[in-house]
């Protein structure tokens, strides 16, 4: 699973604003700016879609710290 630094990364690769990731998964943007705040931990099943989002997108998640885009 992803943590909030690689969410947040992901993003930034992407040039998404949470609201962007929110539209685009059908979470809710504060569940994701808590996320990506540590405030809360989503469930499982969420981490499993913003995961299967960002790599449709061409996110690639390195060693559960780092992301990259697909070249």
């Amino acid at each position: 699973m992803i943590s909030p630094a690689q969410c947040r990364a992901a993003r930034a690769l992407l040039d998404w604003s949470q609201q962007t990731l929110a539209d685009k998964s059908k979470i809710g943007n504060a569940t994701i700016r808590n996320f990506e705040g540590e405030k809360s931990a989503p469930q499982h099943a969420t981490l499993d879609v913003l995961c299967r989002i960002f790599e449709a997108a061409g996110v690639e998640f390195i060693n559960h710290s780092g992301v990259k885009l697909r070249t």
